[in-house]
């Protein structure tokens, strides 16, 4: 039976937002009750032949379908605009074999606070400050200097500074190569951990989009993964819209959540870039759905980057990144219409004649989020107790569990290399 909205104070308070007020805190989720068992035969440890052959679930209104991703158009309508992650992955994975035969892996996660963004860094020629993993850290003895062979060149690293969770290395080479060619050449695929397989040759052109284009991504946005030429033809058929921004993928996306409760779980920084004119088109766009979680949390940055400048139009660009809790805190009592917000983060940028936007982001989307710019998103099946898994439920509610109890029941392959979903709120 359907609960006749409310009357309160002379305003009509219909059930759902009712309910959304008395959403609880996302600091307070246990994350214990975001489990499901995945079993390893599920994880799709290779991609299918033909991207646009996976599998599609689609949801709407709490009932569940099926396709699959060539027909993905069908199921859209015309005045639709998709947004994806143009970013690209870098061969971020680099082993050095010391001189007694053991071996170090540096696994580059992101360029040193000196440079001002990705873009920039990857451009560096001759030399770089990079935040590392390191594998085999305790051998790496301090000042020893590590050499690679690298196309008659040599590679040199060597730890400048142990940091909080990484490492920072001085990384050298000789001649005007950039940065980004020197991974391209000496460095391997990183694939996630959860694959439990070194890359393989496929890997360099699988576990990248199409449409890939911005280098600096340690991970693949994989929803991105399913979109051939095929289907991005008849997208452009039915006058379906396709918009790209950047969000630079960082490892923190698998980091899995440790603690009991959100509270105590640092949410990782992303760069993400945008254009202006991609800014002005969104503004006015009927209907949005994000290909993908990083285009998703990109999208809902922008739109609390344009609150924040509504509150205080002279805000550093340092400032404007959106952490962790700021939507909760006190940002989302200031909600402004899509077009409105999109509109202030436009005067600002006018303003400081910048014609992108490179800034960062550690928003955290979990229940208790209201989404403001999308109407759904098409994303692949993720890990138990994971921070992309939190952002589905707070797109969907409790129904995250009904979706992935579905996917499991009907064979769909799970994770990076899986099938996926589209999503409509």
């Amino acid at each position: 039976m359907e609960i006749p909205p409310i009357a309160v104070d002379c305003m009509w308070i219909s059930e759902k937002m009712i309910i959304s007020m008395h959403h609880h805190d996302p600091r307070n989720i246990q994350i214990a009750d975001y489990k499901y068992e995945l079993p390893d035969d599920r994880i799709a440890k290779y991609p299918l032949e033909e991207r646009d052959a996976s599998r599609l679930l689609i949801y709407q209104d709490s009932s569940i379908s099926e396709d699959t991703y060539r027909n993905i158009a069908d199921h859209l309508a015309p005045s639709t605009t998709l947004v994806f992650n143009n970013t690209r992955v870098v061969e971020a994975r680099i082993l050095f074999t010391k001189p007694t035969g053991g071996q170090i892996e540096v696994f580059a996660l992101e360029p040193g606070d000196e440079y001002p963004d990705i873009t920039t860094a990857m451009l560096q020629t001759g030399k770089v400050n990079w935040k590392c993993l390191i594998g085999g850290a305790s051998k790496w003895k301090h000042g020893q200097v590590m050499e690679k062979k690298v196309d008659g060149l040599t590679l040199r690293a060597e730890i400048e500074e142990h940091l909080a969770d990484s490492f920072l290395v001085a990384l050298s080479w000789d001649g005007d190569m950039s940065f980004a060619e020197l991974l391209h050449r000496a460095g391997l695929i990183p694939l996630p951990p959860y694959l439990h397989r070194n890359a393989e040759a496929s890997d360099k052109e699988r576990y990248q989009t199409i449409y890939a284009r911005e280098e600096g991504s340690v991970a693949a946005p994989t929803a991105g993964l399913h979109f051939t030429d095929r289907v991005f033809e008849s997208l452009a058929a039915k006058n379906i819209q396709t918009r790209f921004v950047t969000l630079h993928v960082g490892a923190g996306t698998f980091k899995p959540v440790k603690s009991d409760t959100m509270q105590d779980h640092p949410m990782h920084s992303e760069f993400i870039d945008v254009h202006a004119n991609t800014i002005a088109a969104l503004a006015t766009d009927p209907s949005i759905i994000a290909v993908g979680t990083t285009s998703l949390r990109t999208l809902e940055s922008l739109y609390w980057m344009g609150v924040k400048i509504l509150l205080d139009p002279s805000i550093s660009l340092e400032e404007l990144e959106i952490n962790q809790w700021d939507v909760y805190d006190h940002l989302q009592q200031h909600a402004l219409p899509r077009e409105e917000a999109l509109q202030h983060l436009l005067t600002y940028m006018h303003k400081r004649q910048l014609e992108r936007l490179i800034c960062r982001t550690r928003l955290l989307i979990a229940p208790g989020y209201t989404a403001r710019m999308v109407s759904g998103i098409i994303t692949n099946f993720h890990q138990p107790q994971s921070t992309l898994l939190l952002l589905i439920a707070a797109l969907v509610g409790p129904d995250w569990r009904k979706i992935y109890e579905y996917a499991l029941a009907n064979d769909f392959r799970f994770l990076s290399y899986g099938d996926g979903s589209l999503i409509r709120l």
